[in-house]
């Protein structure tokens, strides 16, 4: 028998209500009001709790266990369902494992034509860094640094994707362009 329908079956313990809980942000708002992207995420996140709202979303429901019931009576149901799902389950994983492995073979194709191509560039596309050694050029740099720009050159890693490109959006930002923002020029 599944837990769910087991538990169904016990007598319910009497129901403690729960009081709303107001929450404080470590961040303050801004000097005009909060921003509503922020509050719309926020709102996703962190439904409230009010049990008399419409939606079943973030709240608290007593009556599940009562539907659930009526909805499947029978365990051999619940349990023939419950199978069925994880069969789907089974079978989701097995096409997306399929095409990893799809995927994979297709990049070891990749890499084997590029070797029998062009040793120079299979070297280049597989050669491994430590992003710990610097040149003495880098080296140098790094003593003319100060600040932001020292701690930029610190956290950028050579061969990751650059953290200052922008993520690509449908629409152009509120706040404009932002035209003081320039490359890191790292030395080779």
């Amino acid at each position: 028998m599944s837990a769910t329908l087991s538990a169904l079956r016990r007598p319910a313990a009497p129901l403690r209500t729960i009081k709303p809980v107001s929450v404080r942000y470590a961040a303050g708002k801004a000097e005009g009001g909060s921003d509503p992207r922020i509050d719309t995420i926020r709102q996703a996140l962190y439904p409230s709790n009010i049990r008399n709202k419409p939606s079943p979303t973030g709240t608290w429901r007593p009556n599940v266990a009562q539907r659930l019931q009526r909805a499947i009576p029978s365990v051999q149901a619940h349990e023939t369902i419950e199978r069925a799902w994880f069969l789907h389950l089974r079978h989701i994983r097995r096409a997306r494992e399929a095409e990893l492995k799809r995927k994979f073979d297709s990049m070891q194709r990749a890499m084997t034509t590029l070797h029998e191509i062009s040793p120079e560039l299979w070297e280049a596309a597989n050669k491994v860094e430590d992003p710990r050694v610097r040149s003495e050029k880098e080296l140098e740099t790094y003593k003319t640094l100060k600040g932001a720009a020292r701690k930029a050159f610190d956290s950028r890693i050579r061969g990751l994707f650059p953290r200052e490109l922008r993520i690509p959006t449908d629409t152009p930002p509120r706040d404009g362009w932002k035209y003081e923002v320039a490359a890191l020029a790292r030395p080779q």
